[in-house]
C-alpha cells in the first residue's frame, strides 16, 4: 500500500477522533444550554399531566450514561394550587438520548425517582389513590383508547390504539402518605420498584417492594393489554401480593371500567387469620379467628358481586370444597354457599365469627360480636369427620347464620356416641348485652362414651341414653354465660353401669361414720338398670330435682344444688338396699337406706354420713 494512502487514513482516523471528542467535549455545554430545566419539566409535564416544577439547576452527566440529574421536582395539579403536590421527589435521574439534544430536543426513556414523596387520598371505596392528572399524553392515550374501546367492547381494534412510547419509571426509597385530621400519616415506606410502559400499545408491568404496616410487602403486577384496561376495556390481568402475614394472586381477565369486572384464577392463603385481622386492622377482634387458611378458587367478579366456583378451601389443615356467593350491594357484605369438608375442627371454624376458646382471661375471654356488624353469613357446612373438642361427630349436617347481629350455629345432624346429636349455638346482641343460648339433644347414644368425652366419667352411666341441655344467658364471656344461665337438664339412661363406685365399701365407710372421700370408694363398678336425673338451673346454680340410679337390690338418690362457680356442692343422698328390711324406733319395716350429704367440689366430692333407717318410700 502505498505511504500515501497510509498516511490519508491516518489523517481520517484522527480527524474522526477529534470530532468525537469535541462532541462529547462540548455535549454538556450544550445541553447546559439548550436543555434546561424548564424544557425537561415541559416534557414530563406533557407526559403526566401535572404542573411539574425544578427547583435546583440540572447536572449532565455524560458517562456512563448521558442523563440530567434534577433536585427538588414536584408534580402538583393545575387546578389547586392550594393542595399539596401530588409527588414531590428529592432527585430525579433522566437518561436521555444524546442525539436528541444535539437537535435541541429532550427524549428520555428511563426516570428514576429518588426519596419521592407520593401524596394519597382515601377514595369512598377506602382505597388510597393520588389524585387523578386533568391532562397529559397519558390521559389523552386513554381517552383514545376509550374511543377504540366504545366501538367494539368485546373486540376493540388494536391497531388503532396510541403508539407514543413511554419508557420505564423508577423509584427508590419513596413514601405514601395522607393527610389525617390536618397530618400527614405515612401509608406506606421504603416504597421501591419500577413500571416498565415501553409504548401505549404494548406490554406493562409493575414490581415494587415496601413496608405497610411493619411488615415487608410484594407487590407484581402485568398486562399485555395495559391501555384497553386503562380504558374500560377487558384485557388479561396477573397480580400478585406477598407478605409475611398472607399472600394473594389472580391470573386471569379484567375491565377497570366504571361496572369493574373480574374472571379468572384467584388463590389466597394465610398462616394466622387472627395475624391477618390484626395486621389488616379490619376491626374485628382477632382473638376470635381461626389460624391458618387457604383458598382457591374460580372467581367471577363484578362491583356488587363475587362468585367462587369450585373453590378449594382448608381452614387449620382442614380441606374442603363447595361453592360460594359474596353480595356486596346491601348495607353489609353477604356471605353464603355450601362447603363440604372430609375432616373439620369445628372451634377452629366457629371462632371465625365468635371465639371458643375457654376464658384463661379477659381479653382471651371476651365474646366478640363485631363481626356480626359488619357482615352477613349465611353457609351450609357438611363434613364426613368432625371435632368440637374432645367430641368425635360423624356425617354432620350444619349451618352457620350471622344477620343484624344474631349469630346462629346449628347442628342439625350428626353421629356421636353411638347414637345421634343435634345442637344449637345462638348470641343475639341487644342493647342491654349479647344473650346467648346453647341447646343440645343427644339422643340413643352410649352414656360411657359422653362421660369419656365431657370428663365426667363418674357421674355419667355407662348405658344406652338420651341427654338434653338447654341453657340460656348474658354473655360477655364464656365463663359468665354459665355463671349466669337459667335453663334446665335431663337425663335418661338404660341398663348399664356406674363406674368408680365400690357400693359395698361405700356402705361400709356410712356404717361407720366420719367423713370420706368419694376417691376412697372408686375401685369398682356397679351393674344398674337405669337412671334418670333432672335438674332446673338458675344462676349458674343446678337444682336437682331428680336424680336416681336403679339396680336390682339398690337405688341411689341425690337432691340439692351444685354451682358452677366455684364447682361446689350442697347434696342430700341415700342409698336404699331393697333387699334388706330395717326397723325404725317406732317399730315400722322397710326397706334399708342409708343417708349421707355430699359436699366438696366436683373434682373432689366428700361424703358424710346422716343416719341409717328405714327408707321413706
Amino acid at each position: 500500500m502505498p505511504s500515501s494512502l497510509i498516511r490519508r487514513g491516518v489523517w481520517a482516523i484522527g480527524a474522526a477522533a477529534i470530532v468525537v471528542a469535541l462532541v462529547v467535549a462540548t455535549l454538556p455545554l450544550i445541553a447546559s444550554t439548550r436543555i434546561v430545566r424548564d424544557r425537561i419539566a415541559w416534557e414530563m409535564s406533557a407526559w403526566s399531566g401535572f404542573r411539574v416544577a425544578i427547583e435546583g439547576s440540572p447536572q449532565i452527566e455524560v458517562w456512563p450514561k448521558f442523563r440530567a440529574i434534577l433536585t427538588d421536582v414536584t408534580l402538583s395539579q393545575w387546578t389547586d394550587s392550594e393542595a399539596p403536590p401530588v409527588v414531590e421527589s428529592e432527585r430525579v435521574e433522566v437518561d436521555l438520548s444524546a442525539m436528541a439534544a444535539l437537535q435541541g430536543d429532550v427524549a428520555f426513556s428511563t426516570a428514576r425517582l429518588i426519596r419521592p414523596t407520593i401524596h394519597v387520598q382515601r377514595t369512598s371505596a377506602g382505597v388510597f389513590l393520588p389524585a387523578q392528572p386533568t391532562g397529559g399524553r397519558i390521559t389523552r392515550s386513554i381517552d383514545a383508547a376509550r374511543e377504540v374501546v366504545k366501538a367494539d367492547p368485546a373486540k376493540p381494534n388494536l391497531d388503532k390504539l396510541p403508539t407514543d412510547a413511554f419508557g420505564t419509571v423508577e423509584f427508590r426509597d419513596g413514601r405514601m402518605v395522607a393527610s389525617v385530621g390536618g397530618k400527614d400519616v405515612e401509608i406506606l415506606s421504603s416504597l421501591t420498584g419500577q413500571a416498565s410502559w415501553a409504548a401505549m400499545n404494548s406490554n406493562a408491568t409493575l414490581s415494587a417492594t415496601g413496608i405497610w404496616r411493619g411488615e415487608s410487602v410484594t407487590l407484581d403486577a402485568a398486562s399485555p393489554k395495559p391501555l384497553v384496561l386503562f380504558a374500560g376495556g377487558t384485557a388479561p390481568l396477573t397480580l400478585s401480593f406477598k407478605a409475611a402475614p398472607a399472600t394473594f394472586s389472580f391470573d386471569g381477565m379484567a375491565s377497570m371500567s366504571e361496572n369493574a369486572y373480574f374472571d379468572g384464577q384467584a388463590k389466597f392463603s394465610a398462616p394466622s387469620l387472627r395475624r391477618v385481622l390484626e395486621w389488616s386492622q379490619a376491626g374485628i377482634a382477632p382473638s376470635a379467628a381461626i389460624g391458618s387458611v387457604g383458598i382457591s378458587s374460580r372467581i367471577t367478579a363484578t362491583t356488587s358481586r363475587v362468585k367462587f366456583d369450585n373453590t378449594a378451601i382448608t381452614l387449620d389443615n382442614n380441606p374442603g370444597m363447595g361453592a360460594l356467593n359474596l353480595s356486596l350491594g346491601e348495607a353489609q357484605p353477604v356471605v353464603s354457599g355450601t362447603l363440604a369438608f372430609d375432616t373439620l375442627d369445628l372451634r377452629s371454624f366457629l371462632s371465625a365469627f365468635t371465639p371458643l376458646s375457654p376464658a384463661g382471661g379477659a381479653a382471651q375471654g371476651d365474646i366478640d360480636t363485631s363481626f356480626a356488624d359488619r357482615v352477613n353469613l349465611d353457609l351450609r357446612l357438611s363434613a364426613a369427620h368432625a371435632t368440637a373438642g374432645a367430641i368425635q361427630l360423624n356425617d354432620v349436617a350444619a349451618t352457620a347464620q350471622v344477620k343484624d347481629g344474631l349469630s346462629v350455629f346449628d347442628i342439625s345432624d350428626a353421629s356421636a356416641f353411638g347414637g345421634n346429636l343435634q345442637s344449637s349455638l345462638r348470641f343475639d346482641r341487644k342493647p342491654e348485652g349479647t344473650q346467648v343460648e346453647i341447646r343440645l339433644l343427644a339422643s340413643g347414644i352410649d352414656g360411657g362414651a359422653l362421660g369419656t368425652a365431657a370428663g365426667m366419667t363418674r357421674l355419667v352411666p355407662a348405658g344406652p341414653g338420651t341427654v338434653s341441655v338447654i341453657l340460656k344467658g348474658p354473655g360477655r364471656t364464656w365463663d359468665s354465660i354459665f355463671d349466669n344461665a337459667d335453663g334446665s337438664v335431663s337425663a335418661t339412661f338404660g341398663a348399664g353401669a356406674l363406674s368408680k363406685l365400690n357400693l359395698p365399701e361405700f356402705l361400709k365407710h356410712t356404717e361407720q361414720g366420719g367423713f370420706f372421700a368419694l376417691d376412697d370408694v372408686s375401685d369398682g363398678t356397679l351393674p344398674i338398670d337405669g337412671a334418670e336425673i333432672k335438674a332446673t338451673i338458675s344462676k349458674g346454680v343446678a337444682r336437682i330435682d331428680k336424680a336416681e340410679v336403679n339396680s336390682a337390690k339398690t337405688k341411689i338418690w341425690l337432691s340439692g344444688i351444685a354451682s358452677y362457680a366455684g364447682r361446689g356442692l350442697a347434696l342430700s343422698g341415700g342409698v336404699i338396699q331393697t333387699d334388706q328390711t330395717a326397723t325404725q324406733a317406732n317399730g315400722q319395716q322397710g326397706p334399708k337406706q342409708s343417708s349421707f350429704f355430699v359436699g366438696g367440689t366436683w373434682s373432689t366430692p366428700f361424703i358424710s354420713p346422716i343416719s341409717r333407717g328405714v327408707s321413706g318410700e
